[in-house]
């Protein structure tokens, strides 16, 4: 099975023409680079939440009675 190429679609706004067409060796470079950066910010926000809750383990509250104590 041949890896098929990520296709761009440009849409004149003007007069509603669309022209798709495969994606250039820079613009497939971008999009992997795009994607990597997307899943380190998910991995961290995940991680971030992870010692979050591992904190309110540690002292026994849930995230909604930290909110009401904190007001």
């Amino acid at each position: 099975m041949t890896k098929s190429k990520p296709q761009i679609k440009i849409i004149d706004c003007t007069t509603g023409e669309e022209i798709v067409r495969d994606a250039t060796v820079e613009e497939i470079a971008q999009i992997e680079i795009d994607v990597a950066a997307g899943k380190a910010i998910e991995m961290a926000e995940t991680e971030k939440e992870m010692a979050k809750q591992a904190i309110l383990d540690r002292i026994g509250l849930t995230a909604d009675e930290l909110k009401m104590i904190l007001g």
